[in-house]
């Protein structure tokens, strides 16, 4: 702790313990006060400015320290000064004291708040930013909340204390003037509890309600703007509860909660049930790398004892069997399955042509125009396909376009370093493609830690991947046959020949074409929502790719629920979209999984942690199965058990890390997971080891140095 906070912690202590000490509360008892009266009276007759500067100055005093009194003083100021003088000097001395208090809490407790709970913190601070000043000026207005308490409660968040002030100082005048007035009548009051009756507590409660019915109306007149212009469009009933535009993993999702729960929901696909997830990503590429896996296994054949294997690659043969994966999973997200559960499926192309209006164009070129009270957008995303000069003239594929691919190339160039990136480099590398990969940042997949990266480039090149990092692409040139990408580096260029190129540099959301610009909802990289995935207007919502802030299949299916939910259910309750456990995984060899934070990311935003270690090479079931390689690493709040994020490396990462999603979801720390029995021998123990290496480095030495006496004393 700093030395200021200290000498300031030690000043605040000192002042209550002399107030405690000396029993200067009697001071600023009702009776004590009342006697007093008179003497005040008479000195603020003689010397008024010294009178309204010293109960100023101890006001204020009494207000920073949270001590008892304050309400007393005003009942004093209402006697002494009268009702206009004591309303003016009692409201601002109370909301510069109330301020002190509010900074001082700031000063001294935030960092320490911060460091054990950063995330709750955060997200408190998101709040307060949107709306803090709304919720304290309601809390002000109702004396049933302990004003000291709201002092010290906002000093742990980023409220500005100029907002803090000037919301302190109109919230708290109700109250006040109640007080001050009841305080020109101070011999009269027998009691504190007797100001504030029933009824006129009633009517502070009834005042503190009346910013949130307030709110609940300018949302109301505000959504009224929002759709003034179609307000003629509006339908007296509607064809449907729901219509859900996107068949990928967010929309298929969200209109089968939808008929679940007995909506009338028509989705509408332009193209291909099951999205981008089952015809092009998840599901195309885990089917090759397990072929890819095959063949490096094969290939490395004695590290598993057999001398040799014999096999031969038919490269259009792998791709056919990516191709039967697909038609075999096809079934789960089909036309058929989906109208069985209620949902009525349309396939073409859909356009919101007002807020309850979708026009629905078949490949056929009918057209028919369906009235709903709630649209979902799940769009998704597609392959970002930079402007780099020359690349429609040598040609390029995309994680879309590459499953056509039936014959092998020779020579593959991946641009991109993000996990489509390394996921393909690695499989082609392994099928026996001559793979170069480029990318422009310092190291491959930026968003984990410098460990794990340097790691993931290291088992990519041990498969003969060329991974080139810091390589800017510039521009491609086909010299006659030959194609060939012109890269920068150090500051001298480069030329890297190819005869396929593949483009991985990242996905964004597929925004034109569906409405959006014309109703005038605002996008940038992805659609503009809220917390509960409501869009300018509030009965339009979106979800998964196109919403973000997530590109994840698992994410889209999870906002969904809310999708669906606050879409069908907002005028009752909404539900704000949860992000706080979200896990994911590159399918790299060896698999990297991550949930919650990585080193890199808590040094960011300045979260205090620990770090627990193991090395799965000390895994008996990694060490059969020759895969003896990766780590668990563990962020866990300095001290204590509970777990901040785990990044997980190593073979099924991606399956175990499960175990630390579900732990992080529902406040279960590493204690748990080690007193939890793991199968013997499997590759989960390793969650297991990872805990007590944490359980070793926080052991009890003290305790333990007394066990030992007395075992010591029982041999005796």
């Amino acid at each position: 702790m700093k030395k200021s906070k200290i000498v300031l912690l030690l000043l605040v202590v000192l002042a209550l313990g002399l107030f405690f000490a000396f029993d200067l509360g009697r001071y600023f008892s009702l009776d004590h006060v009342k006697s007093v009266q008179s003497d005040f009276a008479r000195l603020y007759a003689d010397r008024p400015a010294f009178v309204i500067g010293g109960f100023f100055a101890v006001y204020v005093a009494v207000a920073a320290l949270s001590l008892p009194g304050a309400a007393v003083l005003t009942l004093l100021g209402g006697a002494v000064f009268g009702l206009w003088v004591g309303l003016l000097v009692v409201s601002f001395a109370s909301s510069v004291g109330a301020t002190l208090a509010m900074l001082v809490s700031r000063y001294l407790l935030r960092d320490s708040v911060k460091s054990r709970f950063a995330k709750a913190l955060a997200d408190i601070d998101r709040g307060v930013e949107r709306e803090g000043a709304f919720y304290l000026f309601t809390l002000r207005l109702v004396p049933l909340f302990p004003f000291f308490v709201i002092n010290l409660l906002m000093g742990l968040t980023t409220m500005k204390a100029r907002t803090f002030y000037w919301v302190s100082q109109i919230g708290m005048l109700a109250g006040t003037f109640v007080y001050v007035n009841a305080g020109t009548q101070l011999a009269q009051i027998r009691s504190l509890q007797g100001i504030l009756s029933p009824g006129l507590l009633g009517s502070f409660v009834l005042l503190g309600l009346f910013p949130l019915v307030a709110k609940k109306i300018i949302d109301i007149v505000k959504a009224r703007r929002v759709y003034a212009r179609w307000v003629d469009k509006k339908p007296a009933s509607f064809d449907r509860n729901m219509v859900v535009i996107g068949a990928g993993a967010a929309g298929l999702v969200t209109s089968y909660i939808a008929a679940a729960v007995k909506a009338k929901v028509t989705l509408v696909e332009a193209h291909k049930m099951g999205g981008d997830c089952l015809n092009y990503g998840c599901v195309p590429s885990k089917a090759l790398i397990k072929t890819a896996t095959l063949v490096r296994q094969m290939r490395h054949s004695a590290d598993y004892g057999v001398a040799s294997a014999q096999w031969t690659l038919d490269f259009a043969q792998v791709m056919d069997r990516v191709a039967g994966i697909v038609k075999a999973i096809e079934p789960h997200d089909s036309v058929e399955r989906y109208q069985s559960l209620g949902v009525d499926v349309q396939i073409g192309r859909a356009k919101i042509i007002d807020p309850w209006h979708v026009q629905i164009t078949a490949d056929d070129g009918q057209v028919q125009v369906l009235s709903t009270k709630t649209i979902v957008v799940a769009t998704g995303a597609q392959p970002f396909v930079p402007p780099l000069p020359g690349l429609d003239e040598v040609g390029y594929l995309t994680s879309d376009t590459l499953w056509a691919l039936r014959e092998q190339p020779r020579r593959l160039l991946v641009l991109g370093g993000g996990p489509i990136g390394c996921e393909l480099a690695q499989s082609f590398a392994r099928l026996g493609s001559a793979v170069t990969q480029v990318e422009m940042a310092p190291r491959l997949m930026l968003r984990e830690d410098e460990e794990v990266s340097a790691f993931v480039q290291q088992a990519l090149s041990a498969d003969g991947v060329t991974v080139l990092t810091g390589h800017k692409a510039l521009r491609c040139e086909k010299p006659g046959d030959e194609r060939v990408l012109v890269v920068e580096a150090g500051g001298q260029e480069q030329r890297i020949g190819f005869d396929v190129l593949l483009c991985a540099v990242g996905r964004s959301a597929r925004l034109k074409g569906f409405g959006l610009e014309e109703l005038g909802i605002p996008v940038q990289r992805t659609v503009q929502v809220d917390e509960y995935l409501q869009t300018l207007y509030p009965n339009i919502l979106a979800a998964g790719d196109v919403a973000g802030p997530y590109q994840f299949t698992h994410t889209a299916a999870h906002q969904a629920w809310y999708a669906a939910v606050n879409g069908l259910f907002g005028v009752l309750k909404k539900f704000k979209a949860d992000y706080r456990v979200v896990p994911w995984c590159t399918f790299v060899d060896p698999e990297v999984a991550r949930v919650g934070l990585n080193e890199q990311e808590a040094r960011e935003q300045g979260i205090a942690y620990e770090v627990t270690r193991y090395g799965i090479d000390e895994l008996d079931r990694a060490i059969a199965d020759s895969a003896a390689h990766g780590w668990v690493k563990v962020l866990t709040e300095p001290g204590k058990d509970r777990i901040l994020g785990v990044t997980l490396v190593g073979l099924h990462a991606g399956d175990l890390i499960a175990e630390y999603v579900l732990a992080m979801k529902h406040g279960l720390g590493l204690n748990k997971i080690l007193g939890t029995i793991h199968t013997y021998p499997t590759l989960a123990e390793a969650n297991k080891y990872a805990a007590g290496e944490w359980k070793r480095a926080h052991q009890p030495l003290a305790l333990l140095r007394w066990v030992e006496r007395f075992h010591s004393w029982r041999r005796a």
